[in-house]
């Protein structure tokens, strides 16, 4: 393009001229309104007769403005009871503690139901620790016992006798003391005695055994596990005049060892 002589060339202004003049043009409002600006926010003061701020009022005027931001609302999608969108995040507390400020305020101590609920689970838990231990100090006894039993049975004899049959019925051992007194008054001891003299015997059904029993009375209480075996069986006969005792006077027949008489003296079962 040839320029015609004597004539100016106009040039239309460029985007770096226009940004320059509104930052002029702002920054000439600004002075005329007092504008101050201080990070993303910006506060218009106050200002004198001749434009400009005092120092004291611009610092109020900016803390005033940096509270109004902490304080405003921010959305939230946290759902109200109804279902709907709050809008809005809940505030959170800041409190001093100690020396420390603005930490957040330290979480509430557990209740008294949570307190309660782990001082019970404790009691259970002792508890069935104590049920444990005395279930387990139970069967060493009875494994203590046992063995104690199957000793004396082995040495034969009215003691070992006793022992089986009472273990047998699942009687405790305690009574082999008063058992004993009432088969030694009764037989001596003796598995195979038999009384011809009594009235028992003047009916023909003398009393047999070391608990001198007849025939009938054998019969009818000795225990299950020996049913088979003959009248003189020691244990076996010691189950029929035990069972019978028992059912006719009470077990503290057995304790004290058979009936006794005003003079204190024995007279049977």
């Amino acid at each position: 393009m040839t320029a015609t002589p004597g004539a100016r060339t106009v040039r239309s202004p460029g985007a770096a001229h226009a940004a320059r003049r509104a930052g002029t043009a702002t920054a000439a409002t600004g002075a005329a309104f007092g504008v101050l600006a201080s990070g993303a926010f910006a506060t218009i003061v106050p200002t004198t007769l001749d434009g400009t701020a005092t120092e004291a009022e611009a610092e109020e005027s900016t803390t005033a403005t940096t509270l109004a931001a902490y304080s405003a609302t921010i959305p939230s999608a946290t759902a109200t009871s109804d279902g709907s969108p709050s809008g809005y995040f809940s505030p959170v507390s800041f409190e001093h503690s100690g020396a420390a400020t603005g930490a957040l305020q330290a979480a509430a101590p557990a209740d008294d139901g949570d307190i309660a609920s782990m001082g019970k689970a404790r009691e259970i838990a002792d508890r069935i620790a104590e049920e444990h231990r005395r279930a387990a100090e139970a069967q060493a006894q009875r494994e203590a016992e046992q063995a104690r039993l199957q000793e004396l049975i082995a040495q034969g004899g009215v003691d070992a006798w006793i022992a089986e049959a009472l273990d047998h019925m699942g009687l405790s051992q305690s009574y082999a003391t008063g058992l004993k007194r009432i088969i030694m008054k009764e037989s001596n001891g003796d598995p195979n005695a038999i009384n011809n003299w009594d009235s028992n015997a003047l009916r023909g059904t003398p009393s047999e055994g070391l608990m001198q029993v007849i025939p009938s009375t054998f019969a009818a209480y000795v225990h299950p596990d020996f049913a088979h075996e003959d009248i003189t069986h020691p244990i076996a006969n010691i189950t029929a005049g035990v069972r019978y005792m028992i059912d006719r006077y009470g077990i503290d027949t057995l304790a004290a060892g058979g009936r006794t008489g005003a003079n204190g003296g024995y007279i049977g079962y």
